[in-house]
């Protein structure tokens, strides 16, 4: 996967308007777009369970409404949170590194420190990745190698069998 520069670029940058108002119109209530557990849910094909999760982790905080703040209600902000969420764990990034990501954003509007943040996170997961391929290519490697073995073992008892085969009729000829 390449990281453009559109994918760090506002509109997932919090605090900046979100490119996708809710298409239900969201729930009820502050100003600007806002969205139920349930439409997030649907619209990134995941859980409300993982969602909160995430809230659970540092990763959202939604406001609460209704009686006794039993409902979340989650705003454009909140959105862009739980996206950069999912996309981090797509690239491989721990929860920790995320929340670190998120937390830049929070910061005063220099996006530098975010992004160097991010590339260097970037980088050190292609380390591991380019490790994990070297010894996947190991494995594939061996797993060549044996197959390689077991055909020829195949061959030779097929040969034997098939020479067995004709020694065995030749002596029932004889007798």
């Amino acid at each position: 996967m390449t990281v453009s520069p559109a994918t760090c670029a506002t509109p997932d940058t919090p605090g900046q308007p979100d490119s996708t108002p809710a298409e239900s119109g969201g729930a009820a209530g502050q100003g600007g777009a806002t969205y139920t557990i349930a439409e997030l849910a649907r619209e990134f094909d995941i859980t409300p369970r993982a969602i909160r999760f995430y809230e659970d982790q540092g990763l959202l905080s939604p406001a609460r409404v209704g009686s006794g703040g039993r409902q979340r209600v989650y705003n454009g902000r909140q959105r862009t949170r739980l996206r950069l969420t999912l996309r981090g764990k797509r690239l491989g990034l721990t929860l920790n590194e995320i929340r670190e990501i998120l937390d830049l954003y929070e910061s005063p509007r220099d996006t530098a420190p975010q992004l160097e943040r991010f590339l260097a996170s970037l980088a050190q997961h292609r380390r591991v990745l380019e490790r994990q391929m070297e010894d996947l290519q190991a494995q594939l490697a061996e797993i060549e190698q044996h197959e390689r073995q077991c055909r020829a073992l195949l061959e030779e008892h097929a040969r034997t069998d098939a020479s067995g085969t004709e020694s065995q009729s030749a002596v029932r000829r004889v007798r």
